[in-house]
Order: C-alpha cells, then structure tokens, then sequence
C-alpha cells in the first residue's frame, strides 16, 4: 500500500511538473516573440486550436491517462484479500488505549505493550481498535495510516522488506498525552522474530517479589497490570517481559535501572493524567523491591 500511494504520488508531481515546464515555456515564447500580423481569419484558427487542443484535448487525454494509472494503483489499496500460494499473513493485534498500545499475537498467545515485533518479508495484517477514543496507528517507515475506532476493528496490510527499528506514533489527537504515545517497532530477521516469539509463548513467571513487595504489588499492581502466572488484571499494559522494552510509559522515558526507579515513583509528573495512581503510600524499600524483580521480567 505504501509503495503503491508513493508511487502515484511521484508520477502526479512529475507530470505536473512536465506541464508547469510546457505553460512556462508557451508563455516565455509569446512574451519573447517579434510581433506579427495575421489575418483575421487566421487568428480565429489558431484561436480554435488553441481552444480544442489546450483547453479540451490535453486537459481530457491528462487526466484519463492519470486515471487509468490511478485506478490500477489504487487496487492495492482496497481492503486485504486472502494471500493465494505463498506464506500466509501473521496476524497481529493492536488495541490504543490512553496513551500506550497493546499488541497481542493472537497465534501464539504473546501479548505485549508500546512495542510491536515483525519478521522481514512476511506480509502481515495489522488488526487494529481502541478501548476507549478515536486513536491512529502509523508507521511512517512502513508506510500505511488507519484509525483506530472504539468498538470496530480495521485491519491494515503492512509488510517489512529490511531489517530495522521504526517508530509509531498515535496521529489522531486523543488526549493530553498524545503526543507521549509513542510505538517501537522492530523487524528482525525471520529466525530471530520465531526466536522472539518462542521465548515469551507459554512463559509464566516462577515466583513474585519477595517479602512485602510482594503483596504490595498483588494488593496495588496486578489488580491492573497482568504477569504472566502471577497476576491477571487488564486495564493496564502487560508486564510480562517488561525488562526487554527500551523505554516505559510508551516512550518517555528509557527502560534502564534509573529510569524504571523514576518512573514508579514520578510517573504522574512524567506522564500527567496517566491512568496509573500515585506511589506516594507505598513504603520505598517495597517500591526498590518491586523495581529490581521487574527488572528480572525479561525472557
């Protein structure tokens, strides 16, 4: 869809751009001409030819050739059909919510948050809605822009052909944290996103914090946020491998020691309005406690 759209958009500049040379050049050269004299009769005809061929022909014979081309084109940018011969499209799920992303693949059971993993080559159907208001998904890189509407689902036929780290961004205005909603995407190699995949299918955590940490995060946490084996809430971003994200609250800040320290305890000043509560209560050896076993939350 993106090649095609691009495509388009190159021939329609370059043939205005023929036709702005072609009227430029007609104008200089009736501007820069040594007057003549013509008959009347004459300058009637030409006057017709002029009417005929640059007011009826070439505008008529302009935009059926673009029409043409743009029909054809704009195939490519009906509604996915069913792949015919060949590998299937992988389907993935992703729901907006204010302001992160929830990405599942349904295939295998894999959910995650605020990063989206795709394999080099393979078609893929992006499968997109909202829990709550009108959000967008757009990868520039990728090309391709839907909305994401509460209530349906769109589905959006992308495709990587090389290896590389993208970024997404919500394009419809849904809140104060627009802007701060932000979508890592990575396509890797088809052996490393299987590997990727496999790593985190089935995985469930063996123990939670230890001690009062604990049951801080059991009381508190994982009434909203899911880990995998240990807690099952839904309203908030999967935590299950967490600690192999680059950033947290989608994009603020990096996911390093510091900054997953930070964000538990300023996540309101980092990212107003969020839907997260403060941390304020919670004693700050149980919110160390918590931040260290996060940290082990990685496949």
């Amino acid at each position: 869809m993106a090649r095609e759209v691009a495509l388009v958009w190159w021939v329609m500049c370059g043939f205005a751009l023929l036709v702005l040379v072609l009227v430029s050049a007609l104008w200089l050269y009736a501007m820069l001409r040594a007057p003549r004299t013509v008959s009347p009769e004459r300058e009637r005809r030409v006057q017709r030819r002029w009417l005929i061929g640059g007011g009826l022909l070439l505008p008529t014979v302009s935009v059926v050739l673009l029409l043409v081309y743009g029909l054809s084109a704009g195939r490519g940018l009906l509604p996915p059909l069913p792949v015919i011969g060949g590998e299937q499209p992988l389907r993935i799920e992703v729901t907006g919510h204010q302001w992160w992303w929830e990405v599942r693949y349904p295939d295998s059971g894999v959910v995650t948050a605020n990063q989206l993993i795709v394999p080099v080559g393979r078609p893929l159907d992006i499968e997109v809605g909202s829990a709550d208001v009108i959000h967008a998904f757009w990868v520039p890189k990728l090309g391709g822009k839907l909305d994401m509407m509460p209530g349906r689902r769109h589905v959006l036929r992308l495709q990587a052909d090389e290896a590389g780290v993208f970024r997404g961004q919500c394009t419809e205005f849904c809140g104060t944290q627009h802007a701060h909603m932000i979508l890592h995407v990575e396509a890797q190699a088809p052996d490393a996103f299987t590997a990727w995949i496999a790593a985190r299918a089935e995985r469930e955590i063996a123990a939670p914090a230890p001690g009062s940490a604990g049951e801080v995060f059991a009381s508190r946490c994982g009434l909203c946020h899911r880990v995998a084996g240990i807690s099952q809430g839904q309203r908030a971003p999967d935590l299950s491998d967490l600690a192999s994200r680059p950033t947290l609250g989608a994009g603020v800040i990096a996911n390093d020691a510091e900054g997953l320290r930070r964000w538990l305890r300023e996540h309101q000043t980092l990212k107003p309005g969020n839907a997260m509560p403060s941390h304020d209560v919670v004693d700050d050896a149980d919110l160390d406690a918590i931040a260290i076993w996060l940290e082990s939350l990685a496949p």
